[in-house]
């Protein structure tokens, strides 16, 4: 077991469990161009790294060791790698491993080999571990709604371990505190389309449609909804074109139409509908004088693709 203080930060070379091993020093070569200058207790821990990694020693000291390495220096992926071959070797208890794996990301949570090393101990600990786990991320999340690597690891325990039943409403809570949050949209469209208990685009589609129309009436300059509706119909882009909700507030004279034309359709190489696409422009034209010459120039690119 490791001791619950990094060892005071004593040196290595002072105490008598490591009197055996032999530091290995970094190898820079004869003639280093730009040295580094290490602190002495980064260069003193990683020399008996060095070491133990060299021989393979998969004991208590090692996980020590390893501890105070990743306390140096979070990012080093050999010494994480290292960790999880002696963890595996001593049958040590995971859910403490949890914890520390906690501590470290609590100044470090946009570490890979940190989130790397936390779902290889959750795959160990199975079922068990998906409660703890949502709510961990949920709190994660609490602090930095866009944290990629929680989003990432959230979708990972949902698919590994379960959990979908509540997380359709995680979004909506989500995205009732911030419409803007691209993150919450993006979940809630892994959430529509990979959720075993949703049926599907084909059974969500109408309801989703719904939702990101009362989003869009909200805020028509909100990007979020207008990409996830096209998510919505992404291979089937003819109904997009022709769902009577959408062309309710796509064909109104105003601010909103500019906005979902800018959105939704001229950001694409080729018209979604070439007749549709030149109406929005032919009103476009009239409706953002700022930009005339603009709509005109898209209207007419539109009858040469034609």
């Amino acid at each position: 077991m490791e001791s619950s203080e990094e060892d005071g930060g004593v040196p290595l070379s002072r105490m008598a469990e490591w009197r055996d091993v032999t530091p290995l020093r970094q190898d820079d070569g004869p003639n280093p161009v730009v040295p580094i200058t290490y602190k002495e207790e980064f260069r003193e821990t990683m020399d008996y790294f060095r070491a133990i990694y060299k021989a393979d020693e998969r004991s208590p000291r090692a996980l020590r060791l390893t501890r105070r390495a990743i306390h140096l220096n979070p990012g080093n992926y050999t010494v994480w790698h290292f960790r999880r071959l002696v963890l595996e070797a001593l049958n040590t208890d995971l859910d403490e491993e949890l914890d520390f794996i906690q501590r470290i990301a609590n100044s470090n949570s946009k570490n890979y080999q940190l989130w790397h090393h936390r779902r290889w101990v959750i795959e160990r600990l199975g079922s068990n571990a998906r409660s703890k786990e949502l709510h961990l991320i949920k709190s994660i999340l609490s602090l930095d709604a866009k944290n990629y690597h929680a989003w990432s690891h959230r979708q990972w325990v949902l698919q590994a371990l379960g959990g979908w039943e509540d997380e359709l409403d995680y979004c909506r809570q989500l995205l009732e505190q911030d419409i803007f949050n691209n993150s919450a949209w993006n979940q809630r469209y892994f959430v529509v389309t990979r959720s075993p208990f949703l049926g599907g685009l084909p059974a969500m589609r109408a309801s989703e449609v719904r939702y990101s129309v009362e989003a869009i009436v909200v805020n028509p300059n909100n990007e979020c909804p207008w990409r996830y509706l096209r998510g919505l119909y992404k291979d089937d882009i003819e109904s997009l074109v022709n769902d009577r909700e959408i062309l309710s507030i796509c064909l109104k004279p105003s601010q909103e139409l500019r906005d979902a034309v800018v959105a939704l359709w001229t950001s694409d190489t080729r018209p979604l509908d070439a007749d549709l696409a030149t109406a929005i422009c032919d009103i476009l034209e009239h409706v953002d004088s700022l930009r005339a010459s603009y709509w005109i120039w898209r209207k007419n690119k539109l009858r040469i693709a034609a």
